[in-house]
């Protein structure tokens, strides 16, 4: 893993602050971001400024639960951007609704020799966005304090 992704540091004692320049750094990300939720109004692409930006409400898996009994455990808002990018593509999320709630299940990156990458966003229902950008050039940072999570996030495990 490149420095810039394990580069943590705190606020408020609760917030990461990180940077990922590698396909491996994206997987870091992935991690911290699995099950955080958003709306389509938090996303937006900036062309003029080759940037695609997303607010977040980021599940604090690196945290006990404030409640064990509850296995009651937190949120923070958490921004994410990636540089450098020059298209954007989605499938399966309907952008005239801006209310529509998403959950992130995970992000993927395929690097090219010539430093260019497709990064994709997969969501729960099959909602998909893919950036083709000239570099991996990615940011996340927690913001503002923590709030206490209606349930922890749990997935149904298919056995076959």
């Amino acid at each position: 893993m490149s420095e810039a992704a394990t580069k943590v540091k705190p606020t408020t004692g609760y917030g990461l602050k990180l940077r990922a320049e590698t396909a491996e750094d994206i997987t870091v990300f992935a991690a911290v971001l699995q099950d955080a939720v958003t709306v389509v109004g938090d996303m937006t692409f900036r062309p003029g400024e080759r940037r695609f930006v997303v607010m977040l409400n980021r599940y604090l898996w690196e945290q006990e639960p404030v409640d064990a009994a509850l296995d009651r455990c937190m949120r923070i808002r958490t921004g994410l951007h990636f540089d450098g990018v020059l298209k954007v593509a989605v499938l399966g999320i309907p952008q005239t609704v801006p209310s529509k709630v998403l959950e992130l299940l995970t992000i993927e990156c395929e690097e090219r020799p010539d430093a260019s990458a497709t990064l994709y966003l997969f969501f729960a229902g099959g909602g998909i966005i893919r950036l083709d950008a000239e570099c991996i050039d990615a940011y996340l940072t927690d913001i503002g304090e923590p709030w206490p999570a209606r349930c922890r996030p749990c997935h149904a495990v298919d056995t076959e």
